[in-house]
């Protein structure tokens, strides 16, 4: 069942998003080599204390996981896509990292996730994280009162299979509001005209994850937790919550732009 958000809850949504944004910055300023994923779950951690919300991240365990998430952030390194744990693993040089973050804030959710390098980029892994960037921006615009689920779905797989690059099955987007995962479900690709009509008041978290060799294939680490990509190419995921509004999509999660190749 789909919750359609009032106004006041929009707002206060956004708010839950500011300090998803605020965490994630924080994060990305303080990511560079040597620095241990650890450190930067921590550096969540103190923005979501200082804001006074929670982590829908921590002790989550959805079906397919052996044990609940034993933390704040999702960090996923180079060939890992999604869902990380952070560890006592030390950035290196050029290593890709991806972040996911959310927080709840006064009984509302707010998920986003970033994609950058550390240290010295390699021009591969820019055009990854770029066409990731293109992609969301793409599934945000279709986010529109009138289309479909799967017009946000198409918009996002196009550009993502125009570039060459691989899609993970079975994972991709979702509603959000007073729980972290809501109906209805977001693919990251699909038919246009099709799926649940869009109207003012759903919430959505629209999240490409692009894999660099082209194959859709993936595996789980041991930890059950950590999705790899099963050609061993690197990866990249970025998400926003979204907000559909009779005025346009509004992004919930915004945060400060900042310089890619930051923290070297």
């Amino acid at each position: 069942m789909v919750e359609l958000k009032t106004n006041a809850s929009i707002e206060a949504m956004y708010t839950s998003g500011q300090v998803v944004g605020r965490a994630l910055t924080a994060v990305r300023d303080a990511a560079d080599v040597g620095v241990s994923l650890l450190e930067l779950d921590e550096v969540a951690r103190q923005v979501l204390r200082e804001a006074g919300a929670t982590s829908p991240f921590f002790g989550y365990r959805p079906s397919f996981a052996p044990t609940p998430f034993p933390a704040v952030i999702c960090a996923s390194v180079n060939d890992a896509i999604v869902h990380g744990i952070p560890t006592g693993y030390r950035l290196r040089d050029g290593d890709l990292l991806s972040v996911d973050c959310g927080a709840l804030l006064d009984g509302w959710a707010g998920d986003s996730a970033i994609s950058f390098v550390v240290g010295r980029p390699r021009a591969e892994d820019l055009a990854l994280i770029e066409t990731a960037e293109r992609a969301l921006s793409a599934g945000i615009e279709a986010a529109v009162v009138g289309n479909r689920i799967g017009d946000i779905a198409h918009a996002i797989g196009t550009v993502c299979r125009a570039a060459g690059y691989g899609i993970p099955a079975d994972f991709g987007g979702h509603g959000i509001g007073r729980k972290m995962h809501e109906d209805p479900g977001v693919p990251n690709e699909g038919r246009p005209g099709r799926g649940m009509p869009l109207r003012h008041g759903m919430v959505l978290a629209i999240e490409p994850m692009l894999i660099a060799g082209g194959e859709d294939g993936y595996h789980p680490d041991p930890d059950g937790w950590t999705l790899r990509s099963n050609d061993g190419s690197r990866a990249a995921h970025v998400e926003h919550t979204v907000a559909i509004t009779d005025a346009g999509p509004r992004i919930l999660t915004a945060r400060e732009t900042v310089r890619q190749g930051a923290g070297s």
